[in-house]
């Protein structure tokens, strides 16, 4: 497997650099989302649908990174992505809690896509491969690929829906919450004349 890493160089590089800078930019969204009183309010939801993605580009960022340490040992890679993946597994359940638990925001088949299903396959792989990768190497490697590669697009994915939600629904400041732009439903986020 050490020897096979080299030739994901420039695929990790890639991977490893957008999820570094869109984590960067999740970052300036919230603080714009700080500065919106009716949105700050709204803190379980914002950890439901936000942190999520922090998480989803900080693990294919940490997967860039492993994989592109000069290991002497293909064991070490293979367990610390065995343990990121047990570690996104856990925080997606946890995930799932808080969506179903936050009133704020209704969600929809998407969001339950989007924030669990596809985040549990990805982590799965990862979680699996310490298994694999004694066995089927060069298979075992195109799917943590694809699993990096998975996280970065469920990130996107996410961030666009969240922030197209925060400004097309809540754009206009308080009152504005008529519906949502990814088929949601908004839950007690009128303004406080109640309109």
């Amino acid at each position: 497997m050490i020897a096979e890493l080299s030739d994901w160089n420039n695929f990790y590089v890639m991977v490893g650099g957008a999820s570094g800078a869109l984590i960067g930019l999740q970052f300036v969204v919230i603080t714009l989302i700080a500065q919106k009183p009716e949105l700050r309010a709204a803190g379980e939801t914002a950890a439901a649908f936000l942190s999520p993605s922090i998480l989803q580009f900080g693990t294919a960022l940490f997967v860039s990174a492993v994989f592109l340490a000069p290991w002497s040992a293909e064991r070490i890679p293979a367990g610390l992505l065995c343990i990121a993946g047990f570690c996104g597994i856990a925080y997606t359940g946890i995930t799932a809690v808080r969506m179903s638990r936050q009133k704020f925001y209704l969600p929809n088949p998407g969001d339950w896509l989007f924030h669990i299903a596809l985040p549990l396959a990805a982590y799965a792989v990862l979680a699996g491969s310490i298994v694999a990768v004694a066995a089927h190497t060069g298979e075992t490697l195109f799917g943590i690929g694809a699993a990096a590669l998975l996280l970065l697009f469920i990130g996107i994915r996410n961030a666009w829906d969240n922030i197209s939600y925060m400004v097309f629904v809540h754009g206009d400041g308080p009152g504005t919450t008529q519906g949502s732009v990814n088929g949601g439903q908004v839950q007690g986020a009128a303004g406080e004349d109640g309109s």
